[in-house]
């Protein structure tokens, strides 16, 4: 640094302290310039308020010299201090430098940088909620830094900038969902605690609705449930169970098709907690949209049927996707055997007996796989309008099913309880829809034929094949086809 430049209004012993390597002098220089904008502040003199910041900022805080940086931190502070509730119109002047000492190689200066970003955002409080973006980004790398001390610092002004987010209703969370739904793909342990307790944080949080925003950050919730760390798995699952909470309590609102292929996808997962957690998602989703999952049959069926083929070793995720393939089958009806119209999603009001409703809401009361996952559910499917679907078209892709099912009756090495399922859905599709399925008689045939020679009594001799209920033709007195 030039000593024989100007700083004005910074006098040069305060430009000499801010210096100088010792802690306890660039603290009274900060000491002097807090005295020198409260009298500035007194007078009104926004211009020499924003050249002393501007000073600060390009010629210390951003300084080749590591010690001049950390004199512009400390100094940076020191005005926010002094300008109290005013310092929110100074604010991008104040934190822009700060964040930037984030990305230092020394951590004793990444740990200063968190220390002064903490006394401003202290200061100024709700004020700095149009810069959520920017903090939140800087401290999601804070969040996985190496050194100790630098994440004590972070944690600090992590939990402060939490409390101001609770308390404010003025938090912009359309501006903030794209940000979430990048940093939520981190594979860092740390940041992905950081990404979970914020989810937490705005979940609880009454005026933010961040069910609305689910479909964008699902996907990245479940690839954390994957992590390898317990306590992050566990923070997750409890996320992950609200969510689900919320969704019972408000279906109508719910995107259920947006999400759909998400749990699909993760259903057919290897880890078991992300495939019975997922499993319990789609069971909920079949349960309370109904007919709206219809257009996803044949993806449903492809992660549900060789579930149904477990052993005891992974007994819980059998008895849910049974419940989700019992539940699917009832949705197809004959008037899934008209001509190919997409036809309305109507609301339905399931359950009129009270007892009832409330023996049902008790057994899926449970948001995560924690006694969520027993294996009964009622006759009857409460089926509501989700949000933007009330007239949404529905309609039932037979071709994807058959060709689903056909692939899992030709497997000879899938499990015995599968092929009776699929078999099942065979005959169920004949008898709800026969018009439809004449159309597939010739392709299942062969392989119906096939599967009287299985070695299982269950799958072969002793199972009846669906047979086909031809339409009706219309004759003539003659005799002839009219």
């Amino acid at each position: 640094m030039n000593p024989e430049k100007d700083f004005a209004p910074l006098t040069p012993n305060i430009v000499r302290a801010l210096n100088d390597k010792l802690y306890e002098k660039r603290k009274v220089a900060a000491l002097e310039i807090e005295k020198l904008v409260r009298e500035f502040v007194a007078q009104n003199n926004t211009v020499q308020i924003k050249h002393v910041i501007q000073t600060l900022s390009q010629e210390f805080a951003l300084s080749q010299h590591p010690h001049s940086r950390k004199g512009g931190l400390i100094g940076l502070a020191a005005c926010s201090i002094a300008l109290g509730k005013d310092s929110g119109l100074y604010l991008k002047e104040l934190i822009e430098p700060v964040l930037a000492c984030f990305n230092d190689a020394d951590s004793r200066l990444r740990y200063y940088a968190c220390e002064a970003l903490y006394n401003i955002v202290k200061v100024a409080r709700g004020a700095v909620l149009p810069h959520f973006n920017v903090l939140f980004d800087g401290l999601s790398k804070l969040a996985a830094d190496p050194d100790p001390n630098v994440k004590s610092g972070s944690e600090l002004l992590d939990r402060l900038l939490k409390d101001i987010v609770t308390e404010s209703n003025k938090f912009d969370l359309v501006g903030f969902i794209p940000l979430l739904r990048e940093r939520i793909y981190s594979n860092n342990q740390y940041a992905r605690q950081f990404i979970i307790s914020w989810i937490l944080v705005l979940e609880s949080v009454p005026d933010i609705n961040l069910l609305d925003y689910l479909p964008e950050i699902l996907d990245g919730l479940f690839q954390i449930l994957g992590d390898n760390g317990k306590e992050i798995r566990k923070m997750c699952e409890v996320v992950l169970g609200e969510f689900l909470k919320e969704i019972k309590k408000n279906p109508s609102s719910v995107k259920f098709a947006e999400m759909a292929n998400i749990l699909v996808i993760h259903c057919q997962t290897t880890d078991d907690l992300i495939q019975l957690t997922a499993m319990c998602w789609m069971r909920e989703f079949i349960q309370l949209a109904g007919r709206v999952m219809l257009p996803y049959s044949s993806g449903i069926l492809t992660a549900v049927l060789p579930c149904l083929a477990y052993d005891d070793r992974k007994k819980n995720i059998k008895e849910v996707a049974n419940v989700c393939n019992q539940s699917l089958m009832k949705l197809v009806t004959p008037e899934d055997d008209e001509p190919d119209e997409p036809k309305p999603v109507v609301q339905r009001h399931a359950d009129p007996n009270p007892d009832d409703s409330l023996a049902k809401q008790e057994g899926t009361d449970s948001g995560g796989p924690d006694g969520a996952c027993d294996s009964s559910f009622g006759s009857g499917i409460s089926v509501f309008s989700p949000a933007g679907t009330e007239r949404a078209p529905v309609t039932l892709h037979l071709d994807g099913i058959v060709q689903v099912l056909n692939c899992h009756l030709s497997d000879m090495a899938i499990g015995m309880m599968t092929r009776i399922a699929v078999l099942k859905w065979l005959y169920h599709l004949y008898i709800k829809t026969p018009r439809k399925m004449f159309r597939h008689t010739d392709s299942l045939f062969p392989i119906l034929l096939q599967t009287l020679s299985d070695e299982s009594d269950e799958v072969g001799p002793q199972h009846p094949l669906p047979v086909p209920r031809l339409p009706r033709l219309p004759f003539s007195m003659t005799g002839g086809i009219s």
